[in-house]
């Protein structure tokens, strides 16, 4: 591969298990502004809800927005006698992000070397407890964070979350070919903001198209979880601290987002 390492040719590292994880889930996406980190918060407490131990860890440590959708501000704290981070709680999840250890407003400025270790410490020196899954949300792309993840967490599997526009669409099989290359299993394809449904007239309309994630689910041999609407709900739980699952349960995202949870746990037991 010319211009950068091809991913066969990375240095393959041994995957250590998460003490007291059961499962781990890497959310992702090819391109960013699809809704994967909403879709991630929403996902955790709709899985939260169904009785399940749940952990959400925000690996994307450029841009941490993840504890502004659960309205978590406190730092986490050291363990007493330990090195191990005690993981911030908010809606019966388990938290931790990058952006609960730097003030608001102030950027992170690293190369891929510090990108890695802060990862490694976030999958193995939080004190997660006894999780039954630990939901990753990832940056977008395919870059440093994707890989060290790849490389040394214990992955279960991989869900990507896309809108059916085709820059979107385009980026998919990127990522898909990244967890395959990395051995990866994708336990599903979600298409997000597949209708928008006007509350004046009744209109459906599909501003970034439509169908696109299920014909890219089925071209690629992956499994085709489901669509979820553009919903106003998502974006007011998100900017109120409270994901929509939780906050407006009946609205057509929620329950969109309740079928396809229930359809990851299949996959997963």
């Amino acid at each position: 591969m010319q211009g950068g390492t091809s991913l066969t040719e990375v240095q393959t590292h041994e995957r250590q298990p998460i003490p007291g994880v059961k499962e781990t889930v890497a959310v992702s996406s090819g391109k960013g502004g699809v809704g994967k980190s909403t879709m991630c918060v929403n996902l955790a407490v709709a899985l939260a809800g169904q009785g399940l131990r749940v952990g959400l860890m925000d690996t994307d440590i450029y841009g941490p927005n993840v504890p502004g959708m659960l309205g978590v501000s406190e730092r986490p704290q050291v363990v007493a006698g330990s090195q191990l981070i005690r993981p911030a709680e908010a809606h019966g999840l388990s938290l931790i992000s990058m952006g609960l250890l730097v003030e608001p407003g102030v950027p992170v400025i690293w190369r891929g070397p510090m990108l890695a270790k802060m990862v490694n410490q976030f999958l193995f020196s939080v004190e997660w407890g006894e999780l039954d899954i630990l939901l990753l949300d990832l940056p977008p792309g395919t870059g440093d964070v994707q890989l060290t993840l790849t490389q040394m967490a214990p992955l279960t599997g991989a869900l990507i979350v896309t809108t059916s526009s085709t820059l979107a669409l385009e980026d998919v099989g990127r990522g898909v070919q990244m967890f395959r290359q990395t051995e990866v299993p994708i336990l599903g394809l979600i298409e997000n903001m597949s209708t928008f449904l006007c509350d004046s007239c009744g209109t459906e309309s599909h501003p970034f198209g439509h169908g696109g994630g299920a014909a890219a689910a089925a071209s690629l041999d992956i499994p085709f979880l489901g669509e979820v609407p553009l919903d106003p709900a998502v974006r007011s739980g998100a900017d109120d601290g409270t994901p929509a699952f939780l906050s407006q349960p009946e609205s057509p995202a929620s329950q969109a987002i309740g079928a396809i949870s229930k359809s990851l746990l299949e996959r997963l037991t």
